[in-house]
């Protein structure tokens, strides 16, 4: 799902044995983004957002963000395109998406 930060890919990995693989999360960040400073105050930043959400995915779960060159520029903007885009993504694969309880 494309945002203007940054665009999420997932695949949910139905095949694998239940206790082979978990979620895994990767980054893309390209020169196009800036010089290496700039790309790993990005990644930094993407992992940092990330990191809280990876429990409430489903453990088959592979996952790639790459981010945009706007992601450098509007670093404000990185939190709300991730959640939104991540949400968009586990909806498409029939997932139950973060932070989304029980129905009461």
């Amino acid at each position: 799902m494309g945002r203007p930060t940054l665009v999420v890919h997932a695949r949910l990995l139905s095949h694998s044995p239940p206790a082979a693989e978990s979620t895994r999360v990767g980054f893309v960040v390209s020169k196009a983004v800036g010089n290496a400073v700039t790309r790993n105050q990005v990644k930094r930043r993407l992992r940092h957002l990330v990191a809280p959400m990876i429990p409430s995915f489903p453990q088959d779960v592979h996952m790639v963000i790459r981010a945009l060159p706007a992601a450098a520029l509007e670093p404000e903007r990185v939190a709300d395109d991730l959640a939104g885009a991540v949400s968009s993504c586990l909806k498409r694969l029939g997932t139950p998406q973060p932070g989304a309880g029980s129905p009461a």
